[in-house]
């Protein structure tokens, strides 16, 4: 069974950085993408940024310069770098891995909380 273990998320005031960390129970080339999300009370869940097999990256535009997403084939981890930290930034991040064949396949972590207060 695929598990994806969030770490990292935590209180940073507004410009802040945190780095979460998404760690994988099977190696990561087994998933075509990995990616974060996240869901802020009363919200829908929506894209913050993907990367691919071959480290190419795509990003909401609302983090674009400031969250950078990168993998650990190694550690089978993918990290969230996220820099200059807003208010609005604040809400449960999840870790997802899709495999597109036989058929796609979702698989996602527990989500860890980000809140960004002063």
């Amino acid at each position: 069974q695929v598990r994806l273990v969030e770490s990292g998320g935590g209180l940073v005031q507004p410009g802040g950085s945190l780095t979460l960390s998404c760690a994988a129970s099977e190696v990561l080339f087994s998933f075509n993408t990995m990616g974060w999300h996240r869901q802020a009370p009363g919200k829908q869940r929506e894209l913050v940024a993907t990367i691919t097999n071959d480290d190419k990256t795509n990003y909401a535009d609302s983090v674009k310069g400031r969250f950078t997403i990168s993998r650990d084939n190694a550690k089978n981890t993918v990290h969230l770098q996220m820099n200059s930290l807003k208010p609005e930034d604040t809400a449960v991040y999840f870790c997802n891995g899709v495999r597109q064949f036989p058929r796609r396949s979702d698989y996602w972590g527990q989500g860890t909380q980000v809140t960004v207060s002063s």
